[in-house]
């Protein structure tokens, strides 16, 4: 396989985002039985529409980075600058909001590229913790968290349409 880069997203790349973002999110979730065809399709055109997209591109306290190899979108992340939640203990906080990658190239390091880009990019913003949200179900990525280092510290709600659904907050130091 040819090498993973990875390239900060600017709102330029607005279209081709929104259609990984939407693509890698149906990937992981359409087909888990505890999510409700409405209520998946209610939170996807909220969340990957081309202007909402956009706006959090240009928002000064996210950040995107994207995977690619040979020039084909592989995986994106985003981070959230100066935010936090409940039961996540930080000054200088930075959340881990999205980490995905396209079906055909999970356990090909694209994930864990992404993930290693993103620590560099809160060590260097001076974040002393990074934390995220992963869903209850979601076994597959609570472990790769785990694996790099992350740990438990509570819940939330997560709102998928009209499901209220459980995330586990999991944060690591920096």
């Amino acid at each position: 396989m040819s090498e993973i880069s990875i390239r900060q997203a600017t709102v330029d790349d607005a279209g081709p985002l929104t259609e990984l973002a939407f693509t890698t999110f149906w990937e992981a979730f359409a087909g888990h039985p505890k999510n409700a065809p409405d209520d998946l399709d209610a939170y996807m055109q909220a969340a990957f529409d081309v202007a909402q997209v956009a706006s959090e591109l240009a928002d000064p306290k996210s950040l995107f980075l994207l995977a690619e190899i040979d020039v084909e979108l592989a995986g994106y992340s985003k981070l959230v600058f100066d935010y936090i939640e409940p039961g996540v203990t930080a000054e200088r906080p930075v959340e881990l909001n999205r980490l995905y990658s396209r079906q055909e190239f999970l356990g090909k390091g694209v994930g864990q590229t992404l993930m290693d880009a993103c620590f560099e990019r809160g060590r260097e913003a001076n974040c002393d913790v990074m934390w995220l949200g992963v869903w209850e179900y979601n076994p597959r990525a609570q472990r790769f968290y785990e694996k790099n280092g992350f740990r438990i510290v509570g819940r939330h709600t997560f709102l998928l349409g009209s499901d209220r659904q459980t995330d586990l907050l999991m944060q690591k130091m920096l």
